[in-house]
């Protein structure tokens, strides 16, 4: 944002963790004037509104008939229907994942927003990193790649945010609005995979949704291309009492595709790396850990040439994927400037995810029918 640019006025929709942990702070430092939160528990929104000196709500279309220029939706479970909402008052939309279940609703909200002329955005964080453009031109420079392998460690909550000290979230949400809420969820999950049992639509809905759409994300981003199919297993039982780890496999032409998924309840920090082995070469991306306003990632390139070998590290300054997905989202909204993480992605990532999930049912003997979209 120029010197010369009033800031861009903003509503946070959703006041829990990765509002007050990542993103109060980025919006901040990119130059918006975040002027409402709301939260379905008014003692929260109040508590965090009176923190940034912004309007309190508790009813999102109270945020929405606001003179707002934006929101960013932060909510748990998925943001469409609250996305249409504001689209529909006219405010530019920042939603994190998961966006949707469906492409069905991607599409509806595509057409809504070239209706209303807004700009729309996933919080895909993961494409804005320093180092993706690095690491998108060493995947580029790769010649005869045969692996691409992400793997993820993925602990409970507490390791990952005990250093935040944040109170114990307040119960005095309106329990009628998250019922409504999480009985659409699920009614777009058993769109999304009809037929599936509920352990499988849940999987889709918590683990699938909302964490490895992230490495597709990341892939897309970097120009890997995905699988046209996938054979899929869960590590540990679906209908267990913890997440069920996962791993994908796939071809994309003479490129072998893994996707490693594990639930490490103990670990003590989240872990992602993605890395790519090559005739030519290897690549490692350590992807920055979420939850750390600062944490930066990192990226090693190894190359040889016949017997001479040549290793180099990558690593960028202090700015993080959130803070750039907002310069981005911002450049969108004055400048009409392009945007990696718009809807047209969302829709492939949903796709892929299902696509996942049917492997999943196929490998445990049962048989589902989607429609991905694409």
């Amino acid at each position: 944002m120029s010197a010369a640019s009033s800031p861009l006025s903003i509503a946070v929709i959703g006041a829990g963790t990765i509002s007050q942990s990542v993103h109060l702070t980025s919006l901040r430092r990119a130059g918006f004037d975040v002027r409402i939160v709301c939260d379905l528990s008014p003692s929260r929104a109040a508590e965090v509104a009176a923190s940034i000196g912004a309007r309190a709500v508790s009813d999102p279309a109270e945020a929405f008939a606001s003179d707002v220029d934006a929101v960013l939706i932060a909510t748990p479970g998925t943001h469409a229907k609250l996305a249409a909402d504001a689209i529909r008052a006219g405010k530019h939309v920042l939603a994190e994942k998961p966006l949707a279940f469906t492409v069905r609703e991607v599409e509806e909200l595509e057409a809504l927003a070239a209706e209303h002329g807004v700009v729309t955005q996933v919080g895909y964080m993961k494409m804005f990193d320093p180092l993706l453009e690095t690491a998108a031109d060493e995947y580029a420079a790769l010649e005869g790649v045969r692996l691409v392998r992400v793997t993820v460690m993925h602990p409970a909550d507490e390791p990952q945010i005990s250093h935040l000290r944040m109170e114990p979230a307040p119960r005095d949400a309106d329990p009628a609005a998250i019922a409504e809420a999480v009985a659409s969820d699920a009614a777009r999950a058993e769109e999304a995979l009809p037929g599936a049992d509920a352990s499988l639509r849940a999987y889709y809905a918590n683990v699938l949704n909302g964490s490895v759409i992230h490495e597709l994300s990341l892939m897309r981003a970097m120009g890997i291309p995905f699988p046209d199919r996938w054979t899929a297993e869960v590590v540990t039982p679906l209908d267990g009492d913890a997440p069920a780890s996962l791993l994908a496999t796939g071809l994309a032409g003479e490129t072998a595709v893994v996707l490693s998924w594990n639930w490490l309840p103990d670990y003590p920090e989240y872990d992602e790396e993605l890395t790519v082995l090559a005739s030519n070469g290897r690549l490692e991306f350590h992807l920055a850990k979420p939850y750390l306003v600062e944490e930066r990632s990192r990226l090693v390139s190894r190359r040889h040439t016949g017997e001479r070998r040549e290793d180099t590290e990558y690593r960028a300054g202090h700015e993080t994927g959130f803070l750039r997905q907002l310069d981005a989202f911002a450049a969108a909204i004055r400048e009409g400037a392009p945007n990696p993480a718009g809807l047209a992605g969302a829709k492939d990532d949903i796709s892929q995810l299902q696509l996942i999930a049917q492997a999943i049912a196929a490998a445990s003997g049962a048989r589902i029918e989607i429609e991905t979209g694409r």
